[in-house]
């Protein structure tokens, strides 16, 4: 119950500057977490995943998403501390997104497709 209160907590100190408390926070707990889900992966790596994701939304300027991304990051900390997560659900997140297309686009082909193409395609 340790860690959903230091979620609350940092959640209430988040109202002066919230993107970099929730980094912190985040950051903070990035250990614990790579303890607690057995991942062999350095923390620096892991804090290099998370770093990304943040860089992906550094441009949203709009008040109100950036507060629902924050809202969703201090979420995302609590349900990883209280292990509602499996470990290939932050192997997804502490590797980034390797691979964006999904099962079906890669198996689309193209209109000059050869015929070796289409067979090699099963």
């Amino acid at each position: 119950m340790t860690s959903l209160q230091l979620a609350t907590k940092a959640r209430q100190a988040a109202y002066i500057n919230p993107v970099p408390t929730l980094y912190r926070a985040i950051a903070k707990e990035l250990p614990r977490v790579l303890t607690i889900y057995d991942i062999d992966l350095p923390v620096p790596e892991a804090r290099a995943g998370i770093r990304a994701l943040f860089e992906d939304n550094s441009k949203i300027k709009d008040s109100r998403v950036r507060d629902m991304l924050i809202e969703k990051g201090y979420m995302e900390l609590e349900e990883t501390m209280l292990h509602y997560k499996q470990k290939p659900h932050l192997l997804r997140i502490f590797e980034g997104f390797k691979h964006k297309s999904t099962g079906a686009d890669r198996k689309k082909l193209g209109l000059g497709a050869s015929i070796d193409e289409q067979f090699d395609r099963a």
